[in-house]
């Protein structure tokens, strides 16, 4: 299989294709990311669209797959923290409830483009105020939207998840890796 163009730097997404054994190149698109009044799941296909078109037009031969993982509660779409105060407010809003992490996904090929969101519901266990600030202070959580990483130290605090676990890590990669090989 001749490797895909992966329009994104996340180390996170980099490490699913790898784990489905999809040989991949990056290219970062470095599209203008913002995108108002758009549902979640919107969102996503939108921004993995601009990122994967953006790769694409350089690269019309080749397969190029751009993808965009949001956090949201009550369709509140909740980004990467900007300070640790942010993060304690992410965390406070998701601890002891649900919430929906979205992956956008799209493929962009010479047989054409394909789009898709992925949706995951994550169910956290009620936290303390402690353990909030306690994991806040570790930083795992800075440049992740929703202020966490499920594959990491806050895992322990994941009740449940209903739908694809890579999906809240960063892309439904059991997905991509069907798709890549259709």
């Amino acid at each position: 299989m001749k490797p895909i163009i992966l329009a994104s730097a996340s180390p996170r997404r980099k490490e699913i294709l790898e784990k489905y054994s999809i040989p991949f190149v990056v290219e970062v698109s470095n599209v203008d990311e913002d995108c108002r009044n758009l549902k979640p799941e919107e969102l996503v296909k939108e921004l993995s669209l601009r990122k994967a078109d953006a790769v694409y037009k350089n690269h019309p031969k080749d397969i190029v797959l751009g993808a965009d993982t949001v956090v949201a509660i009550d369709n509140k779409i909740l980004g990467k923290p900007e300070d640790d105060e942010e993060a304690y407010m992410m965390i406070d809003m998701l601890q002891g409830t649900s919430h929906q992490v979205y992956t956008g996904v799209t493929i962009c090929s010479p047989n054409g483009q394909y789009s898709f969101a992925e949706k995951t519901d994550v169910f956290v266990k009620r936290m303390s105020k402690k353990e909030i600030e306690d994991y806040i202070a570790t930083g795992e959580g800075r440049d992740k939207a929703g202020s966490y990483a499920i594959q990491g130290i806050f895992g322990k605090y994941i009740e449940k998840y209903v739908g694809d676990y890579d999906n809240v890590v960063g892309l439904p990669g059991k997905l991509v890796r069907i798709l890549m090989k259709s």
